[in-house]
């Protein structure tokens, strides 16, 4: 296999990796004195760093290979979850002030302060579960096959390096590394993606030619709203399932929240994630439009154009239309995609494991031991990574990103239903949280059991009969519509049957529970400006939404 960089492009990526080092080695001189500098980086990221690490932890290579593989084989159905740009300004405004107000580092931390120690427990060990076999798996496979592809290196050598790499910066440095090395990624990143977009624009004829080509062979290729009756994307699945699925992902998830709260004030945290939401928009553009483009090149031109498996749409890309030097630099971005959700990743699974664990088995550990702790179980969480390797590539057949989505669909609502109920309404108890938590997760064992049981029978489309079969065969948007209110009617329904929580216990941590100092702090937190940008981005989806029908 022969590499498709030439010397230019390997000039470019090794100034891009020397700056990379560069600011990650400016971040370990700094010194972390304490657990709030290696887990928050010392809570004081400006608005811009935080913006750009939300959109660079959530912009992985599984969205640069997966969001484009969706692109080329089905079209814009899943850019319903692209535009969750407004739930992240839902973490900003809704969410946010509850966190920093609690003092918490971490999610699990700030169920304990709302509810009690179970939760914590619970929401810790299923993190770190969740981390390991979702995004941390698909991370590393995705970022075997743009490196394999690129430097024509075997897929294991690529994977392990990049995972050895990022682990290393990761470690020494902490959330401080991670975080500004991301806002050098993010800039890299969308740089390299608007360039192959636009000159993919070019080579097929531009806009109007894009539509034509693509909708002459499938009609609903740009149809983001399918029928309620689609067995693959129904709209109200899409739309309604994948906000689900959107609150748990950038409200409740410690790999993203975790950015918010690097910073010392609500203020900052917020605008971080208004900036956040506004670079959230540009996926569909820089990664669904070209698998499009993708699509329509191998119609026009299968012989030069040919793509396989729809997941290798945008390296196909990447080698056949950038020039010396450009390649170089896109295969930086695609490179640095995989780093920053890797590195996301490693830092979260760290700060959980350390903060939620371990300090609570051993409450009297000094900072510094803690911070040695959070190193080394960054080492193992890369270990883990490395380990997986073998199985990813396994199971990596068919289009990663819906698989992502798929899994992502039985874990959020649960978890989704006990954060906004614990926020909403001061009335819910530690053991409706407990317990909506642990339904939730037995219901997670049996979709996930019978789909597995049943995928012969599912992927062949033939009817078998069965209540096992049926829960199955639901679509897995809808899916997520059923186990939210099923949680949400037992979250509330526990609460009324049990005692009242201790409201003082709680104050601060919930709508009702709200302190006139709390309200006023809260006013004094934005400004009309705060407000006009957040309406736009909402009117910005809004039209995207409505043009893609």
């Amino acid at each position: 296999m022969e590499s498709v960089l030439e010397g230019l492009d390997w000039i470019v990526l090794s100034i891009y990796f020397a700056l990379l080092l560069g600011v990650a080695l400016w971040v370990v001189l700094q010194k972390n004195k304490n657990t709030e500098d290696y887990f928050l980086a010392g809570r004081n990221a400006g608005w811009f760093v935080i913006g750009a690490s939300i959109f660079a932890s959530n912009i992985g290579s599984e969205h640069v290979v997966g969001l484009a593989g969706t692109g080329f084989a089905t079209g814009t159905p899943m850019a319903h979850y692209e535009l969750h740009a407004w739930i992240v300004l839902l973490l900003g405004w809704l969410f946010l002030p509850f966190y920093i107000r609690s003092g918490a580092f971490t999610m699990p931390e700030f169920l304990e302060k709302r509810f009690d120690s179970r939760s914590r427990w619970f929401l810790s060990v299923f993190s770190l579960f969740a981390y390991v076999l979702t995004k941390v798996s698909v991370t590393i496979y995705a970022g075997g096959i743009v490196v394999s592809e690129l430097l024509a290196i075997p897929f294991w050598y690529g994977a392990i390096g990049i995972v050895l790499f990022t682990g290393a910066y990761t470690i020494v440095g902490g959330m401080k590394a991670v975080i500004y090395t991301e806002t050098l990624q993010t800039i890299v990143l969308i740089l390299g993606s608007v360039i192959i977009t636009y000159l993919g624009l070019v080579e097929v004829g531009g806009w109007t030619q894009l539509k034509e080509t693509v909708t002459a062979v499938n009609p609903d290729h740009f149809n983001m709203w399918r029928p309620m009756s689609d067995p693959q994307f129904p709209w109200h699945g899409l739309l309604f399932g994948g906000t689900i699925v959107g609150i748990w992902y950038w409200c409740t998830d410690q790999y993203i929240v975790q950015r918010t709260l690097a910073a010392n004030n609500i203020k900052i945290g917020r605008r971080g994630a208004i900036f956040g939401a506004y670079l959230k928009l540009l996926p569909i553009l820089i990664f669904l439009v070209p698998g499009i483009i993708a699509f329509a090149l191998t119609i026009q031109n299968p012989e030069i154009f040919n793509v396989t498996k729809a997941d290798r749409a945008f390296p196909m890309l990447v080698k056949t239309l950038l020039p010396v030097g450009l390649k170089g630099l896109v295969a930086g971005g695609l490179m640095a995609a995989l780093m920053s959700s890797l590195a996301s990743v490693f830092n979260s699974c760290s700060t959980i494991f350390t903060i939620d664990i371990y300090k609570k088995l051993k409450p009297n550990k000094s900072e510094k031991e803690l911070i040695n702790i959070g190193k080394f179980a960054t080492a193992i969480i890369v270990f883990l990574g490395i380990i997986w390797i073998p199985i990813m590539e396994k199971i990596g057949g068919g289009v990663m990103y819906q698989y992502l989505q798929n899994v992502q669909s039985y874990i959020a609502p649960p978890v989704t239903a006990v954060f906004l109920l614990g926020i909403l309404w001061k009335r819910v108890n530690s053991s409706a949280a407990i317990t909506t938590l642990f339904a939730g997760l037995v219901l997670l064992v049996l979709r996930l059991g019978s789909e597995i049981y049943y995928q012969p029978e599912i992927s062949r489309g033939l009817e078998t009969s069965g209540i096992l079969f049926a829960f199955a065969n639901v679509n897995f948007s809808v899916m997520a519509i059923y186990m939210f209110f099923f949680s949400v009617i037992l979250c509330i329904s526990v609460s009324l049957y049990t005692n009242e929580p201790d409201y003082n216990k709680i104050k601060g941590l919930s709508f009702g529970t709200l302190t006139p100092e709390n309200k006023m702090e809260f006013k004094n937190s934005y400004s009309t400006v705060d407000i006009i940008l957040s309406f736009i981005l909402v009117s910005i989806v809004v039209g995207i939404l409505m043009y893609f029908t």
